[in-house]
């Protein structure tokens, strides 16, 4: 057997992470600029959070058709397509004279990541060795993570020493090298077949992140009982009902949801949609609290969060290899120690929580989760047939967005709940973030629980 991986699926790998990087990087590097955005548009919290939200939404509402696109088209073709919506949308921001055209690029680079970013994990399960995958995931992770470890700073620097539009000029050229060696290395592995699209279940699963979301992020500054919460919320969960009865009748459903009958799957998805919606929401949370309430600059706050992401970027395909070499249990719950004594701390000081403080217990925070991420994803997908694992990684996606969206309109909604209530904005973001890290704390116990209990049946099960 040849556990030898060839530099063109290595090229094929970085060309599809590489825009992957690119929607987190401006993810991560608007995340900054948003008070700056706030002024110059006029715009409230919870109004400028949908830059991050809208985009997370349009990629969360893609990332389901992956499994079917996969099986209809060839690879390279889907990059092609997704990586030309993402330069429209790069260029739509650069430009943008309004808001709503903003809003409107992110949407467009959502379509892109939503295409592109099951590619890269397919590419892996589907074209390296059984005894690197775990390793392979790690490095998919880490092209990922190393955006949120870059993206503040870089944020921070073009907000300090230029206009904010140049985040998205600087993209550009890697946007470029991506499309190169995506042309040069993305080979076909697998036949293509007719899968239907079924266009329902599509509108359907459009409606049930639609709504959520939109719910959740109006909470904060809206009553419960009206139409832009209660109602949102109401026909978020009638078409997440809807979509679950049609996946189960017709034959290729965009998410196989028979696969949540498997009770070790699902453990491990609960877990994984745990830490999912707890990073983002501290990416929303960390960077507003350090220039709102302890008004340091936006470069500032920028390098405050760099060295927790960096290590948690480094941390994803070393903790890779250990599971590859000692099973899925000591890294796993090593993960979950660090991440919630990193939060809980957050939390019990966030009444007065220091920069100093933040780099501290930010470091800890995603120390455990670059040691946990793309590890709950191998396992997960390791309690699944080889023939249902690129379902499970439309599952994983699906859910990566989503908790994404999820985390940072829950976050925006209940610092704008705060600052409503308080006779200062510093004072109503700082109510907000402690409640915030509370939400969060809660979220992770949870994932540490769930952690430990399906580790404990098989220790060396990698």
């Amino acid at each position: 057997m040849n556990e030898k991986i060839s530099p063109k699926v290595i090229g094929a790998i970085i060309a599809t992470g590489l825009m992957s990087f690119c929607g987190v990087i401006v993810e991560t590097a608007m995340n900054i600029t948003f008070p700056t955005l706030m002024k110059e548009f006029g715009v409230a919290t919870n109004t400028v959070q949908w830059m991050t939200t809208l985009y997370l939404l349009v990629v969360a509402s893609m990332v389901p058709l992956s499994a079917t696109l996969k099986r209809r088209f060839k690879t390279k073709s889907l990059f092609l397509v997704a990586i030309s919506f993402f330069i429209i949308g790069v260029a739509l921001d650069g430009i943008a004279p309004a808001f709503w055209v903003l809003l409107l690029g992110r949407a467009v680079q959502g379509l892109g990541t939503g295409i592109a970013l099951p590619l890269m994990f397919n590419i892996i399960l589907e074209q390296v060795p059984t005894s690197k995958i775990g390793m392979m995931m790690g490095v998919g992770t880490m092209i990922t993570g190393v955006a949120p470890a870059i993206g503040p700073t870089f944020g921070g620097i073009v907000v300090s020493l230029m206009s904010w539009r140049y985040i998205f000029v600087f993209l550009l050229p890697v946007l470029i090298i991506a499309l190169i060696l995506g042309l040069v290395c993305i080979e076909q592995k697998s036949p293509t077949t007719a899968a239907k699209i079924d266009q329902l279940s599509v509108c359907l699963i459009v409606l049930t992140f639609c709504g959520l979301i939109f719910g959740i992020s109006n909470w904060g500054s809206q009553p419960f009982i009206s139409w832009s919460v209660a109602g949102a919320l109401v026909v978020g969960l009638l078409a997440l009902i809807g979509f679950s009865v049609r996946s189960l009748h017709v034959d290729m459903p965009i998410i196989n949801i028979r696969l949540f009958t498997n009770s070790a799957f699902v453990q491990v998805v609960i877990a994984f949609a745990c830490i999912q919606i707890s990073a983002l929401a501290m990416s929303f949370l960390l960077p507003n609290y350090i220039q709102l309430v302890n008004h340091s600059t936006a470069l500032i706050a920028g390098l405050l969060v760099l060295p927790g992401a960096a290590l948690g970027a480094i941390a994803g395909p070393l903790s890779g290899r250990w599971l590859d070499h000692a099973g899925a249990k000591l890294p796993l719950r090593t993960s979950t120690i660090l991440i919630v004594i990193g939060t809980i701390g957050m939390w019990l000081q966030g009444h007065q929580l220091s920069n100093i403080a933040i780099l501290g217990w930010y470091i800890l925070i995603m120390l455990g989760m670059g040691t946990g991420y793309g590890n709950l994803m191998t396992f997960g997908l390791n309690q699944l047939s080889d023939q249902m694992h690129s379902d499970g990684n439309a599952i994983f996606n699906t859910l990566q967005q989503f908790g994404a969206a999820l985390g940072t309109s829950m976050a925006a909604a209940i610092v704008a709940a705060g600052q409503k209530a308080a006779t200062t904005q510093a004072a109503g973001t700082v109510t907000g973030s402690v409640n915030s890290f509370a939400v969060v704390a809660g979220l992770l116990v949870i994932e540490f629980v769930l952690v430990w209990w399906f580790t404990r049946r098989a220790p060396q099960e990698n």
